[in-house]
């Protein structure tokens, strides 16, 4: 009787086990661009735990435009898939401007789901970036680093390393002002006549980002203005559920002089403090960088790129 019973306990459990297990590969589905139901989409990113706004219809439209996507039951969970196509090869490869990508959900994101939509992807090659949420050991880790604005601005700023605090007192005594009201045209224009060490200039995909963004009021533009009223940097402030994302940071020779830049993130620290965002950084893995943004007490938070066969070694020619 007890050998029954122990039989019946095993093979309930096996059952049991094999539903779990079922629910993680029924019912991905792969979905082109025209079969997506935008409004089931944008609720299911609007109410995931881990929403952001690169994820987004209308930004994945922008950086995307062809976007496809994976759907496991009804938008339970979901995948954007950015497709490219070169020389009439389709593949996927992380559009600009979008960071992270990758599974999103109300509902919990374990190792073996993330798994399953990997395996589920239904192109050879990609190179693409998960979400902090997606965990995952077989892709290489990135670094962010991201700041958490949900105290006062005292004790933020109580945080910052002795070298961001001279430097911020080297700004403070260069009488900048800092001010919120650019325009996507003006900022541009800044930016481009902005000589810069990295050769590429933004394409129409970034003017078209931050334009739309403007417009649907998802990105507030600063500006750090020198005693006589000239533009010396500027930065784009994307905002994203309950992140605050920098975006395109530029300055001009004296903006570095002036440590500009340095103002524009402690006035944006300062209007944000006691509230319930985070500051994100959007990086680095240049440590040098990542110095900066660890003077203003950001702390690290790491995610997964996943490749295959990339094409990412030339993607600069491809956006």
């Amino acid at each position: 009787m007890s050998h029954c019973c122990n039989i019946m306990k095993n093979n309930t459990f096996a059952t049991i086990l094999k539903f779990i297990n079922s629910l993680y590969s029924m019912d991905i589905k792969h979905l082109s661009h025209n079969e997506i139901n935008r409004e089931k989409w944008d609720a299911c990113i609007k109410n995931a735990c881990n929403s952001l706004v690169y994820a987004e219809s209308w930004y994945l439209d922008t950086v995307s435009p062809k976007w496809e996507a994976l759907i496991c039951g009804d938008y339970e969970y979901v995948m954007p898939l950015p497709v490219k196509k070169k020389y009439g090869i389709s593949f996927l490869v992380q559009p600009p401007l979008t960071q992270q990508l990758g599974i999103f959900s109300s509902k919990k994101i374990d190792k073996k789901m993330v798994e399953s939509f990997i395996k589920k992807i239904p192109y050879f090659s990609y190179h693409l970036c998960l979400n902090e949420q997606n965990p995952f050991c077989n892709g290489s880790k990135q670094l962010n680093f991201i700041l958490n604005l949900n105290n006062t601005y005292d004790t933020l700023s109580s945080s910052y390393s002795k070298n961001m605090k001279r430097n911020l007192k080297k700004a403070i005594d260069f009488n900048i002002e800092i001010k919120t009201d650019l325009l996507p045209i003006d900022f541009f224009h800044f930016y481009n006549s902005v000589e810069k060490s990295y050769p590429v200039a933004p394409n129409r995909k970034v003017y078209s980002l931050v334009e739309n963004s403007f417009g649907r009021e998802k990105i507030t533009l600063y500006g750090a203005y020198s005693s006589n009223n000239e533009l010396i940097s500027a930065l784009c402030l994307l905002h994203s559920s309950q992140r605050l994302i920098y975006l395109l940071p530029v300055s001009n020779p004296e903006g570095k002089e002036k440590l500009a830049m340095f103002r524009i993130v402690d006035s944006i620290i300062h209007n944000y403090a006691n509230q319930n965002f985070i500051l994100d950084f959007e990086g680095s893995n240049v440590e040098s960088v990542a110095k900066i943004y660890q003077g203003f007490g950001a702390q690290l938070q790491t995610y997964f790129q996943v490749k295959r066969w990339s094409i990412n070694d030339f993607g600069k020619y491809l956006y």
